[in-house]
């Protein structure tokens, strides 16, 4: 089967390549890919520039939805035909202290799809029953392909801040992750404010279809006057920085309320320069967020089945895995919005 496989360490060193099926092991379940997204993430393993570890010869992916094809010894919950989608902490200890409350994204041996273990830009994958979760009948291909980061989301949002209803929202960086996070906002009753530039014009109107009304093109506009005008200059009640760039870290840092929540879901892939005094005068409760956890998929699948967060809207392209250039160049060039990713035949 042809998959997208980063061959070697070192920028680009990616290319498509013949694999053998896989086989499911112990406790594993083979799935036939549906659809996959491209993750900002797997950008950075084509440049070589991400602190999570990554195993060469190794098929990238890890956002996807599926339908089971095989499972091995000792697997009997799932069966072939189920639609399923899976979380991406392929293997972790189960014994730190991380593991034990439930934060196994952060075990320091957690071991990921598609970095470590082989991914989903291919037409099947080997993944540990453990981590799936079934896909409702109501929630498309395209959709499930889209609740890994939407739960990456959840986690960001439930597990690291809090948002009220009534709480205004700054979320910075409209792309797909921005999207979702302002969706999930919205969810909580929040009045969002979505801030992006020019390049994101598309993106911006595309917010307002999904009901984010506060949308500011930040070089047209003052998004500090637009976060005074809502909150009586005391600033957002939480800011959600998605882009990953230094300088929305420091103006949400700004623009947060003293003793208000600031989650940095976006990677720069470089270190990012910021006032840490900031934090400390404003009692800001400052912090980062990486991948999710069995509770936030749960939550994610929930937001979906509902109704209360669209995935659909944000799919702009899909395109085969052997155009995975023009769809890279696209997500770089931030064109489109969320980019899909699908099997070829051999």
């Amino acid at each position: 089967m042809k998959a997208l496989v980063k061959f070697d360490h070192g920028p680009g060193n990616l290319e498509i390549r013949n694999v053998p099926v896989p086989v499911p092991g112990a406790g594993e379940v083979l799935v036939a890919v549906k659809a996959a997204g491209i993750c900002g993430s797997d950008l950075h393993i084509y440049h070589s520039d991400i602190a999570i570890p990554v195993r060469p010869p190794v098929v990238i992916g890890h956002e996807f939805s599926g339908v089971v094809c095989d499972v091995g010894d000792g697997v009997t919950e799932y069966a072939p035909g189920e639609r399923i989608v899976s979380e991406t902490a392929y293997s972790f200890c189960g014994r730190c202290s991380q593991c034990a409350s439930g934060f196994y994204n952060l075990c320091p041996e957690r071991r990921t799809l598609g970095y470590w273990y082989n991914g989903v830009f291919t037409s099947y994958t080997v993944v540990p029953a453990a981590r799936i979760h079934r896909l409702p009948d109501e929630v498309d291909d395209v959709s499930g392909a889209m609740i890994e980061p939407l739960a990456c989301v959840t986690h960001a949002i439930y597990d690291l801040s809090v948002i009220r209803a009534g709480d205004v929202v700054l979320v910075s960086g409209p792309g797909a992750i921005g999207l979702m996070a302002a969706q999930v906002a919205k969810a909580q009753g929040a009045v969002v404010v979505l801030a992006g530039t020019a390049v994101d014009t598309a993106r911006l109107d595309l917010a307002r279809t999904l009901g984010i009304l506060e949308t500011v093109n930040i070089q047209e506009e003052s998004l500090v006057d637009r976060i005074n005008q809502l909150t009586g200059s005391e600033g957002a009640d939480c800011v959600i920085e998605c882009s990953g760039n230094a300088a929305a870290t420091n103006a949400g840092l700004t623009l947060c309320k003293k003793r208000g929540y600031f989650v940095q879901i976006g990677l720069g892939g470089k270190p990012v320069m910021f006032d840490l005094d900031t934090v400390c005068y404003r009692e800001l409760k400052f912090s980062g967020s990486l991948g999710s956890t069995k509770w936030s998929w749960n939550k994610a699948i929930d937001l979906v089945h509902s109704g209360r967060v669209n995935l659909s809207a944000l799919a702009s392209h899909t395109l085969p895995i052997t155009r995975w250039r023009e769809a890279f160049e696209l997500f770089e060039n931030k064109r489109g919005c969320k980019l899909i990713l699908t099997p070829v035949a051999d």
